[in-house]
């Protein structure tokens, strides 16, 4: 049963691409959330439209997405007398690279699904779960933005988070092998700088150690501990010590088994003779004569090594002095530097690393130093191609933007990407420069992972306005049609996460709700939408259609969404068209406007 509260119109935009979808919500599972009992929302391929009555209390469906992708959460949304509210999210995302990044990184195990969940207790606790396993409030809020894009009166809105605009600049120009390319250099520059500011700051101590790098190094050197080296000497040393017991142990042990009265091998040989008597007589004994032959063959072996072994045994005091020494000095180094002997073999050759670069400082500074300019140049190259192609990109784009949104019902609206270059100034005051990624010419820029440019989209919906950040000065409906002209460009990217437009239709109707609505269902062939809605335009393009109805029972008001037949359909948008009183004129209207007659 599902309770949902007032929206003009909220579109849940979800990334569906060519079978199969790349990035798609497939469930929402919902429990004692505000008027929610238990809701089940399993969202279809295509064109997916919800309707009702306003007052249904649709946008609780959006509020409990928001909770499952990290919103701040509230014990005010938990349903009466229940101990807890939870909110799942199934999405599909196959091979989402952005998505596939966040799970490695944080080491989540996922398959072709990614399942978000958030459970919100009385008692103020909340606990949010990937994958089921625990994560933080800003992980899941995290991998929420790169699956879903909520616009209107909420957070998850890519286009009114500036930063967010140079990456769909180079999503339009595909630019994603030239950020690879820039950003594999600007991560080794990043390491080169690292790794000069650590010798830099070890300078003074390397100076000051440089003398007992030397002598541990040759104190280490003095006994020479080689790897393995202990335990083979433990063996030996075990060995001598204990030679005349070995001596007298296999001096016995040959008598019994070989030489001494009664000994084994003769007894053995006895039983033999015998068993080859009985097998001539009786067949059955012939797998025993077998055994007792091979039991004689074994000690005859045994025998043999025992002999060898006896007549090897050394006593030599000497060597086993020697040995004691030797372990010894090893024991010794083992205190003084601690671990084991492969340790202080690993710690030698850090300290000659450290010594050799205590010994040739400035020589090590200066090789680190052309290591350092030759990759900026590289990544000054990288970042200039990668610079250039985003400027020759927003004309095309701005003009295309326009276009779309003037379809959309935005007439006289311009649009503008600027891309800024930001130059470090070069003074005694300010050294950034040393430090800059990136140098062209005679200037060197501010750089960022992403390149050295700075991003921002600007729009004026306004005859004789300027233009202005678009984080300022559009509205919830304008966000959203925004939005959708640009993924109405984007069409066939699947890099976009899943989108929610909210009030998309504010103030719209007629010639422009069917824009709207055409354009929804033109991306319904890449992406899978869904949308609530109360304009019959859009609801007449549904491959879905659902329908949430509010209800009474035992004085509590709850609501069911259930999918519409072919039928139930046709009335439905004839009831968006008509009113309530839904006419034999009302329904053949909707079919017309369903492209059924």
């Amino acid at each position: 049963m599902v309770c949902v509260g007032r929206l003009e119109l909220s579109i849940f935009f979800v990334t569906f691409g060519t079978n199969p979808a790349p990035l798609m919500l497939k469930t929402l599972n919902i429990k004692n959330y505000a008027l929610i009992d238990s809701a089940e929302i399993e969202f279809d391929s295509g064109l997916n439209i919800i309707t009702g009555e306003t007052g249904a209390g649709k946008t609780i469906l959006i509020d409990a997405l928001n909770l499952v992708l990290g919103d701040r959460a509230s014990t005010e949304i938990i349903r009466k007398g229940a101990e807890k509210a939870v909110v799942e999210a199934v999405f599909g995302i196959i091979a989402n690279k952005k998505v596939r990044a966040f799970l490695d990184q944080h080491e989540l195990e996922g398959t072709e699904d990614v399942i978000l969940r958030r459970e919100i207790s009385s008692k103020g606790q909340t606990r949010c779960f990937v994958n089921d396993t625990p994560v933080s409030a800003a992980q899941l809020k995290e991998i929420g933005n790169y699956l879903v894009d909520l616009h209107g009166q909420h957070e998850h809105q890519s286009l009114l988070r500036k930063e967010t605009h140079i990456d769909l600049l180079d999503d339009f120009g595909g630019l994603e092998g030239l950020v690879v390319e820039y950003r594999k250099s600007y991560d080794a520059l990043n390491q080169y700088f690292h790794d000069y500011d650590a010798l830099r700051q070890k300078e003074r101590l390397l100076k000051e150690r440089r003398d007992l790098y030397e002598f541990q190094i040759k104190e280490i050197d003095a006994v020479n501990p080689q790897p393995g080296e202990e335990s083979t000497l433990e063996a030996e040393l075990r060995i001598l010590e204990n030679s005349e017991k070995l001596f007298a142990m296999t001096t016995q042990l040959y008598q019994i088994l070989y030489e001494g009265e009664g000994a084994v091998f003769d007894q053995l040989v006895k039983a033999r003779n015998q068993l080859e008597d009985l097998a001539g007589i009786d067949k059955l004994f012939e797998e025993a004569k077998g055994e007792c032959n091979s039991a004689v063959a074994i000690v005859d072996e045994l025998t043999k090594l025992i002999q060898s072994y006896n007549a090897k045994i050394e006593f030599n005091p000497e060597r086993l002095e020697q040995i004691r020494e030797r372990l010894g000095q090893l024991t010794l180094l083992k205190k003084k530097y601690g671990g084991s002997i492969d340790s202080i073999i690993a710690q030698r050759e850090q300290l000659k690393k450290e010594f050799a670069i205590a010994e040739n400082f400035e020589g090590t500074l200066r090789t680190l130093e052309t290591e350092i300019e030759q990759e900026r140049r590289r990544c000054s190259a990288a970042a200039q191609r990668l610079s250039t192609k985003r400027h020759e990109l927003t004309a095309s784009i701005c003009k295309a933007v326009v276009a779309e949104l003037a379809k959309l019902g935005i007439q006289n609206a311009r649009f503008d990407i600027a891309v800024d270059n930001r130059v470090i100034e070069k003074t005694k005051a300010n050294q950034e420069w040393k430090r800059a990624f990136v140098k062209l010419g005679k200037d060197f820029y501010e750089a960022t992972p992403q390149g050295i440019d700075f991003v921002e989209f600007h729009l004026s919906t306004n005859v004789g306005e300027d233009l202005k950040p678009l984080v300022k000065v559009a509205s919830g409906g304008e966000v959203s049609r925004i939005m959708l002209a640009l993924k109405s460009i984007l069409a066939k990217s699947d890099r976009l996460p899943s989108l929610v437009f909210d009030e998309i239709d504010v103030g719209i109707s007629g010639r422009v709700a069917q824009a709207v609505g055409k354009s929804l269902k033109n991306l319904s062939q890449f992406h899978q939408i869904v949308a609530i809605t109360h304009l019959p335009q859009i609801a007449s393009l549904a491959d879905t259609h659902f329908i949430v109805e509010k209800t009474e029972s035992h004085g509590r008001t709850t609501s069911q969404m259930r999918k519409l037949t072919d039928e139930e359909c046709i009335k439905e948008v004839a009831k968006l068209m008509s009113g309530e009183e839904i006419t034999e004129a009302g329904l053949e209207g909707a079919r017309e406007l369903m492209g059924l007659k």
